[in-house]
């Protein structure tokens, strides 16, 4: 069986507050037959993260409209948006570009 697959979540520009204030999460997402992918990620963090209001982070089955996610300090639009396989050690930041006014 592989090993688990360990990622480096942060969460910035106000979405840090769904997630009980806290910007960084190491996180450790079990063995699966099939690769890890950013759209399974982003259901898991649902079940296992949000603290609060899911509305404003989670559409559907990926983020809300305003929310910019990099992997790897890169645009996830170059990187298959939701089909992108995560890989060990990934870092995947998510950043809220929606205030409140």
């Amino acid at each position: 069986m592989a090993a688990p697959l360990v990622v480096n979540l942060e969460f910035g520009g106000g979405a840090e507050l769904l997630f009980g204030g806290v910007r960084k999460h190491h996180v450790s997402l079990d063995s699966q037959t099939q690769p890890w992918t950013i759209k399974q990620l982003l259901a898991w963090i649902k079940t296992n993260m949000l603290k609060e209001r899911p509305e404003l982070f989670i559409q559907g089955d990926t983020v809300r409209p305003g929310i910019l996610i990099l992997v790897n300090d890169t645009d996830w639009e170059l990187m298959g948006e939701l089909e992108y396989v995560l890989q060990d050690q990934d870092n995947i930041v998510f950043i809220s570009t929606l205030h409140g006014g």
